[in-house]
């Protein structure tokens, strides 16, 4: 019921039931999108990448080799170094950077 001089907007509030079917609906969209965040969804070249990096890594592992570092663990080293620019450079730039200081 609106009062005098008040429009009513919307139509009625909703129920308790549908509030409840609109959060599990929330819920299974949220869980959705947090499932398909898997390679398989990514692109071909984003997989690629990330295939060579983890065969990189493995590799050190299995050799005890400290080289080649990935970006990430580049970066790392130049954090601690606190070289300025960092975020913006990519692994090779990185590698140089640090060879140098």
């Amino acid at each position: 019921m609106a009062k005098a001089g008040i429009k009513e907007v919307g139509g009625p509030m909703a129920t308790q039931k549908q509030r409840a079917a609109a959060k599990r609906n929330v819920k299974q969209a949220q869980k959705a999108a947090r499932s398909k965040k898997t390679i398989a969804h990514m692109p071909k070249t984003t997989r690629t990448a990330l295939g060579k990096q983890a065969a990189a890594v493995a590799q050190r592992k299995r050799t005890g080799s400290s080289e080649p570092k990935t970006r990430a663990e580049l970066y790392e080293i130049a954090k601690k170094r606190d070289l300025p620019g960092r975020s913006k450079m990519g692994r090779a730039e990185l590698a140089r950077a640090l060879g140098r200081s």
